[in-house]
Parts: structure tokens; C-alpha cells; sequence
């Protein structure tokens, strides 16, 4: 141990470590000698890279995370901020918001993961880990922290449920079922273009040109406020051909809004979108969810989600062999491999390969045979 070092044990029975460089002194603490060994081990490499000794002052979790968040904000969109600031509201800092970073150590993080999940949450265990994973990272990064604790934790495991998605007489059900329906163009552009809710409720007449449509940009309501973006990922920004029973139902949409705002006298509310509200502004889409849920009760048919749409566009285009590109560009994924991960369960076993193994087993076989 470099003369730096010095380990000594507490009357409480946990162990301090000591280490002093560039006349800067720091202390570790740890329920083993190991442990702290590795913290101080940990704290000179920092030290060497950096050439300074990590300094928290008198930091907290808290502190860290408001940082983190401040940083994040200019690259992140802000639907994703906002997922992350209230996963740190509600879930983070009631629990280790006040401890200080010198003592953030990997079992008070392991005991958070534990306690969400008494509290039968599913899904926020793993959402916590990573927020405060990626807010320790810059921790680090900026020597606050020696290591990430979070690295050194069992980060929980969270795999969504299996969609499940209408067959295909079911779709066509569905799409007669809610041909005169408020939301029925709406329906009908989710289920037969695979585009994500906030992509539909952006799109304008401007987007849409003869059987073609290119999809822009995106709209969230947060806070209260509607707030537009771009989409998702960069392929996100595509364009499509859609079929004519889709355009006939976009057609239909121009002229029942066009009907609408003539009946209130609404013609200067007009923002120029294809999906709104008789004033021109975006659906909501706790409404558009409602009208969905209702129209498969009346129908007969599983429940299904706006979201579940796109999953069904995906799901059928997939079962009838549409390459992966195709239907990749198509749900704007920013790699064909995330649209192979999400819908591995739907694609039909190909025949076609079996029979060319045959073939070329067949030929080599005829190929021994002459020889």
C-alpha cells in the first residue's frame, strides 16, 4: 500500500481509509478492509488520470442529480427529461437525496432497488438504476465520486410483456368497424402506417402528397404545454407510401374537419394538422386512447392501445415475410436490429431456406455420386 494509504478500523466495527495527495486528504469508508482497499486503489487511479483527488465537498445525491439533469438537457429531448426528472422526484431522492456522495455506497443503492420492488413495482426499479447510473457516471467524470456505485450493484431486470396483436380478420374488423367514427382516420393511419401516436397528432396536410406522406417531426404535451420535436430517432424522418384505403380515410378526416369548424365558425383556429381538435390543436391522447378502448368493446375485439397499432402494423407486415429493412425504415427504428429484437416472436419461419439447405445437400450428394 503506498505510503498515501492508511486503513484503520472503527469502533463500530467499519473501516476508514485515508488518502492524501497534492495536500488534499479524502476518506473512504467500508464494511471490509477489501472494500476500502479497492475504494482507495480506485481513488489514486482517479487521481493520476484527473491529477487531482476526487473532491464531493459536502454533496449529496440530491446535488448530483440536479447536475446531472442541468447537463442532460441540452442533448436529451424533453419528453425524455421529463421522464427522468420525475423517476428522481418520485422514486430516487426520497430515499437517498440527502446522503452525501462520500457516502453513496453500492449496498444503500442495492437496498433502493430492493425496497421499490416490495412496493410491487415492476418496471421503476430499472428505470431508477438508469437514472442514477448515467447521473454517477458524470460523478465520476467530473471527480465527484471515486467510482460508480452502480457498477458494483445486481441492477434490476425488467423485460416488457409480450404484445399481443389482432390476427388479420380481426384488423379488418376493426378498421370497417370505425370507418364513421370520430377517431376513425386516425385509427386507420396508426394501424396502416405503424407511426408512433405523438408522430400522428404532428403530422400536416403539408406532410401529405397524393399516396405518399413523409413524416416530420413529433408533439408532446408536457406540463401542461404542448412542445414539438423532431422524432424519435433520426430515421424516424421518413416517408412513406401508404394504401388507398388510407388515403381514402384522409380524405374523409379533411372533410369531416372542415364541417366541424364551419359549424362553430372556427376557421381562424386552423394550425394546419391532420388529426386535431375542432380549434386546430393536437388530440390528447388520453382521448384518443378512451375512443380506442370503447370501439373494441363495441366490436367484440382484445383491448388495444394506440401504441398497440403500431405493433400491429409491425406484427402483420412481419408474419407475411416484408423483409426487416422494409419494415424497419417503415416504424422509423433507428436500426433494423431493434426491430428484430421487438418483433422476433411474429416472424414467420421462412420455407424458402429450408428448401435451399435441401438443395444444396441435394447437390452435393448427386456431386459424390459421379466421383
Amino acid at each position: 500500500m503506498p505510503e498515501q494509504y492508511r486503513i484503520t478500523r472503527r469502533a463500530d466495527g467499519r473501516f476508514v481509509g485515508t488518502h492524501q495527495a497534492n495536500g488534499t486528504r479524502r476518506f473512504v469508508y467500508g464494511r471490509t478492509e477489501s472494500e476500502v482497499r479497492r475504494k482507495l486503489t480506485e481513488l489514486q487511479r482517479q487521481t493520476v488520470i484527473v491529477g487531482a483527488v476526487p473532491t464531493p465537498g459536502k454533496r449529496n445525491v440530491n446535488d448530483l442529480l440536479d447536475a446531472w439533469l442541468d447537463a442532460a438537457r441540452a442533448t436529451l429531448k424533453p419528453k425524455t427529461i421529463v421522464g427522468y426528472e420525475d423517476t428522481a422526484r418520485w422514486y430516487i431522492r426520497p430515499t437517498l437525496g440527502a446522503v452525501k456522495l462520500t457516502r453513496l455506497e453500492p449496498a444503500r443503492v442495492q437496498a433502493l432497488y430492493a425496497h421499490l420492488t416490495s412496493l410491487g413495482h415492476v418496471r421503476i426499479p430499472a428505470q431508477a438504476h438508469a437514472v442514477l447510473h448515467r447521473a454517477c457516471r458524470l460523478g465520476v467524470l467530473w471527480g465527484w465520486l471515486v467510482a460508480n456505485p452502480c457498477d458494483r450493484v445486481l441492477p434490476p431486470k425488467y423485460k416488457a410483456p409480450r404484445k399481443k396483436v389482432w390476427t388479420v380478420e380481426q384488423t379488418v374488423a376493426f378498421l370497417g368497424g370505425v370507418a364513421d367514427d370520430r377517431y376513425g382516420p386516425l385509427f386507420t393511419f396508426l394501424a396502416l402506417t405503424g407511426a408512433r401516436l405523438s408522430e400522428a397528432l404532428a403530422l400536416r396536410w403539408e406532410d401529405i402528397e397524393g399516396d405518399t406522406l413523409t413524416i416530420r417531426r413529433s408533439v408532446q404535451r408536457l406540463r401542461g404545454e404542448w412542445v414539438p420535436t423532431t422524432p424519435k430517432t433520426d430515421a424516424g424522418e421518413r416517408t412513406l407510401v401508404i394504401p388507398a384505403r388510407l388515403v381514402a380515410a384522409i380524405r374523409v378526416e379533411k372533410l369531416l374537419q372542415n364541417a366541424r369548424r364551419l359549424r362553430i365558425g372556427a376557421e381562424g383556429c386552423d394550425e394546419g394538422l391532420v388529426f386535431s381538435t375542432i380549434r386546430g390543436k393536437p388530440l390528447y391522447k388520453g382521448c384518443v386512447a378512451k375512443a380506442l378502448r370503447v370501439a373494441c368493446e363495441r366490436l367484440g375485439l382484445p383491448p388495444l392501445t394506440p401504441h398497440g397499432l403500431r405493433h400491429l402494423s409491425a406484427s402483420l407486415l412481419l408474419s407475411e415475410n416484408v423483409p426487416l429493412p422494409n419494415v424497419s425504415q417503415r416504424l422509423g427504428h433507428a436500426d433494423p436490429s431493434i426491430t428484430a429484437r421487438i418483433y422476433s416472436h411474429v416472424v414467420r419461419p421462412d420455407r424458402r431456406v429450408a428448401d435451399l439447405l435441401d438443395q444444396l445437400v441435394a447437390d452435393a450428394d448427386s456431386t459424390a455420386v459421379d466421383q
